[in-house]
C-alpha cells in the first residue's frame, strides 16, 4: 500500500487469488478502528439509479503496484457485487504525479475509452519491460497512439474544464474519506478499509463485504 507521507513504503505483499471473502472473516467480525475506520463527517454518496442502494468506491493510483496487483481481484468481485451496489473507481490526486494520473484517468473517461484503455495503463507502467512513467505530454501522447487512440486529442483532454472538474471532485472525495494511502475501499460514504488496516488485499474486500452489510441495515 502507497501512502502519501511514504510512496517508497510497501505496505502490502498482494495476493495471487481471492479466496471467498467471507471465509477470510471466520476468526470474527471485523473491529472498527482496527480494520476499519468510520468518519466522522459522513462523505457523499454517489447512486446513479433507483435501484442502487449502496456506493463503494475503489480509492487508486495508477503509478501504485499494489493497485495494479489488486486490479485482477478487484474486476473478479465487481462482477459478483449484488445488483444493488454501485460500484466507482477515483484515482486520488496526493501530489503532482498522482494528479498527472489522475487527469489522464478522468480523460480517458471523458473520451469515453476508459474501459479499454484502463488496464492498459496499468500494463504499460508495470508491465515486463515497461515501467514506463507516463509523465509528460509526450510519453502520454505516444502511449495513446500505440494503445489505438488519439494521442494528441489524449493531452488536450487531459487539459480541459471537464477533467478539472472530475479531479477537482476526485480530491475533494478522497480528502472527505480522509484516504492517505491506495488502494482502499469506501462504503456509503461511511467507512473506509484498506489492506494495511484488513490486513491483505483479500481481507480488505472481506472487510467491504462486511460494511456494505452494515450499509443496507
Amino acid at each position: 500500500m502507497f501512502h502519501r507521507r511514504d510512496l517508497t513504503r510497501l505496505m502490502l505483499a498482494a495476493g495471487a487469488t481471492l479466496a471467498a471473502p467471507r471465509a477470510l472473516l471466520a476468526q470474527g467480525v471485523p473491529v472498527e478502528g482496527q480494520h476499519f475506520v468510520r468518519l466522522t463527517t459522513p462523505a457523499s454518496v454517489s447512486l446513479p439509479s433507483a435501484d442502487k442502494k449502496v456506493d463503494l468506491v475503489e480509492f487508486f493510483w495508477y503509478g501504485c503496484p499494489h493497485c495494479n496487483a489488486f486490479e485482477p481481484m478487484l474486476e473478479a468481485w465487481v462482477k459478483r457485487l449484488p445488483p444493488d451496489v454501485s460500484f466507482r473507481r477515483v484515482h486520488v490526486g496526493f501530489g503532482v504525479q498522482h494528479q498527472i494520473h489522475q487527469r489522464l484517468h478522468y480523460a480517458l473517461e471523458e473520451m469515453g475509452v476508459l474501459a479499454t484503455m484502463h488496464r492498459k495503463v496499468f500494463a504499460a507502467m508495470h508491465g515486463p519491460g515497461t515501467r514506463r512513467q507516463l509523465i509528460s505530454d509526450g510519453d502520454i501522447a505516444a502511449f495513446g497512439n500505440e494503445s489505438g487512440i488519439d494521442g494528441a486529442k489524449l493531452v488536450a483532454t487531459m487539459k480541459s474544464f471537464g477533467v478539472n472538474t472530475k479531479a477537482a471532485r476526485a480530491r475533494q472525495l478522497t480528502d472527505a474519506y480522509k484516504i492517505d494511502g491506495v488502494p482502499a475501499l469506501g462504503v456509503q460514504g461511511r467507512w473506509f478499509t484498506s489492506g494495511s488496516l484488513a490486513g491483505s488485499l483479500e481481507r480488505m474486500v472481506a472487510v467491504a463485504e462486511y460494511l456494505i452489510g452494515r450499509a443496507r441495515g
